[in-house]
């Protein structure tokens, strides 16, 4: 399998690029995961986030954005002190705020996916990359997804931070032309 060169030799990188990058996901649990990992990826390396994921998924509900809504200033103590994720007070707290914003967007417009996905009327744009240095960190797109997200009250939620949620979640397939998982995708 010929992959993008972002995922180098490591195994968990590569698994992730395999099997889950780029691939369209519309499931509500699995969309607040990636706002809430990509938010807290800021300024850390992706692998950092990936290596920490299962502890997240344990300590945040399984994603459940109703459930985290709920936190308590004590939760968010608790969590502080756990190792197994990033000790960050800022995401933290974000992370319930954030899920209080999804579950109004959700309200508001049916679903969150429904909500995001509005963006690019529901289908994946696929670009035509060759190489690593072609792919932008952000573009118009994510700057505009990234304000009407602040408006609603979300954090951590810069346009960089988008435009990888974006790439993650299949929004935009970014898979160089000659990665295998390009064509499959397209």
């Amino acid at each position: 399998m010929v992959r993008c060169p972002w995922c180098g030799d490591d195994p968990i990188y590569q698994q992730y690029h395999d099997t889950e990058w780029g691939v369209p996901l519309h499931d509500e649990h699995g969309l607040f995961e990636f706002l809430t990992l990509e938010g807290a990826q800021a300024g850390l390396s992706w692998i950092t986030v990936l290596k920490k994921r299962e502890r997240y998924r344990q300590v945040l509900a399984a994603f459940d954005p109703a459930k985290v809504a709920r936190f308590s200033s004590e939760k968010v103590e608790k969590l502080l002190l756990d190792p197994g994720i990033i000790r960050n007070r800022l995401k933290l707290e974000s992370t319930v705020s954030n899920a209080k914003a999804f579950l109004k967007v959700q309200k508001e417009f049916g679903s969150f996916d429904r909500y995001l996905w509005g963006f690019i009327d529901g289908k994946p744009l696929i670009n035509h990359f060759a190489s690593m240095q072609e792919v932008p960190a952000q573009t118009p797109l994510s700057v505009a997804i990234s304000k009407d997200l602040k408006k609603r009250g979300f954090r951590f939620v810069g346009p960089t931070i988008i435009y990888a949620m974006m790439q993650a979640i299949g929004m935009v397939n970014d898979h160089l032309v000659s990665c295998t998982r390009h064509g499959e995708l397209a």
